[in-house]
């Protein structure tokens, strides 16, 4: 008898159903959920084909984020990481340096001769 075991335990995921993790089968089942209502809602606007394309594409995203992986993080995680470093923080880092020592120097009564290289 043998048991195999991950060589990264971190990596080990549990299938629920279907092969699937828990996180793997409710995005699925949320892209079906999607793609079904959208079809019902469309099928008397649109034909048959634009409903269906319209549909797929529609569920795609959804069924994605289920197994979405980057560096560790899920597609929550990685999303918002990508919103703060494009929107929400500077582009730019500039620097500039504060010489805190001839401040004080600047404020007090003695006088010193300081030299910047």
């Amino acid at each position: 008898m043998e048991v195999r075991i991950n060589k990264e335990v971190r990596d080990y995921t549990e299938s629920i159903f279907f092969g699937l993790s828990l996180r793997q089968f409710a995005f699925s089942l949320l892209a079906v959920l999607i793609a079904v209502s959208l079809y019902f809602s469309l099928r008397s606007v649109a034909g048959t084909e634009e409903t269906g394309w319209i549909c797929i594409l529609s569920a795609v995203p959804f069924a994605a984020c289920g197994f979405f992986k980057y560096n560790g993080m899920p597609a929550e995680r990685f999303v918002m990481a990508w919103l703060r470093s494009e929107f929400l923080y500077p582009r730019q880092l500039t620097y500039r340096p504060e010489n805190t020592y001839a401040t004080l120097l600047a404020n007090s009564s003695i006088k010193e001769e300081l030299h910047h290289d």
